[in-house]
């Protein structure tokens, strides 16, 4: 488990993930700046910071990690309960 955020690697498990009904709406606020669509949008687990994904043209969550040095984030997306670790580059599910 990484302690910081509580999440573990895939066959792990997590205690407590925000249910789909608790996660707010979110935007990417470098797009939205820019006027751009994203395509999903990541939440940086140290800190909050919503980017988007790798998949949308700004990146801006992968960024957020390259520039802070934060190591995991999470889908923001409704109805998903994923993360990411880019330090392991490791994919993370919350426990069943």
């Amino acid at each position: 488990m990484d302690r910081a955020t509580g999440w573990w690697p895939a066959g792990g498990s997590l205690d407590s993930p925000l249910s789909a009904a608790e996660k707010p709406r979110y935007v990417c606020q470098e797009c939205a700046s820019r006027g751009r669509q994203w395509v999903a949008l990541r939440q940086c687990l140290t800190c909050g910071h919503v980017g988007c994904c790798d998949s949308s043209p700004g990146t801006h969550a992968t960024a957020h990690h390259e520039s802070s040095g934060h190591p995991v984030t999470r889908s923001a997306e409704l109805g998903e309960d994923w993360a990411w670790c880019y330090a392991d580059e490791l994919y993370l599910q919350p426990r069943p």
